[in-house]
């Protein structure tokens, strides 16, 4: 099932996310959704908050470019214990923050913790467009949004924008939840 996805202003966006444990209520069934969700939105990541779950879940797919390979992964309760290497700017953006795209600094290597979907845990390096993904999804657990490691100048210059996504002014071609309506669309 799509669900809707959150847009900018909502306060669910900003919570520093909850763990959750293996009797998570339909907890397959809302992995699932998420990836029709993601897919239907075109999107390479999607946390939960994103869906309106304060919880710390999300799911990754970068699908395959020719410079890497397929990484398709579910990460459940995830910590990044080490981030190394030079920082290098990508455009990033959001579903949930649609039609904003700006460069954002990361560092090119990860060392990540968490629980797959079959709660096995893992501690995984990963590196490139993988983790660059991966970080901007964790930092949705983490109640930040790609916006906040932009310099004041860069948020002054996209204010009217964000200010138009949390007023439901703004046009996606995958269902939006906004916080000042209280519709979906």
């Amino acid at each position: 099932m799509k669900l809707p996805i959150v847009a900018y202003g909502d306060p669910v966006l900003k919570k520093v996310c909850a763990d959750i444990d293996n009797t998570y209520p339909d907890l397959q069934q809302l992995i699932t959704n998420m990836f029709d969700t993601m897919y239907n939105a075109s999107g390479v990541g999607l946390a939960a908050p994103q869906i309106g779950l304060p919880i710390r879940l999300f799911i990754v797919d970068t699908k395959a470019d020719e410079d890497e390979e397929v990484f398709k992964k579910v990460f459940i309760n995830a910590q990044i214990l080490e981030e190394t290497g030079e920082l290098w700017a990508f455009n990033e953006g959001c579903l949930s923050i649609p039609e904003v795209r700006e460069d954002v600094m990361r560092k090119p290597n990860i060392l990540i913790s968490y629980y797959d979907e079959n709660w096995l845990k893992h501690e995984e390096k990963v590196s490139g467009f993988a983790a660059r993904v991966i970080q901007h999804e964790y930092d949705h657990i983490e109640g930040k949004l790609f916006t906040d490691k932009l310099s004041l100048l860069r948020k002054q210059l996209i204010k009217g924008k964000l200010d138009a996504i949390t007023k439901g002014k703004v046009h996606t071609d995958y269902r939006m939840r906004f916080m000042k309506q209280n519709k979906k669309r």
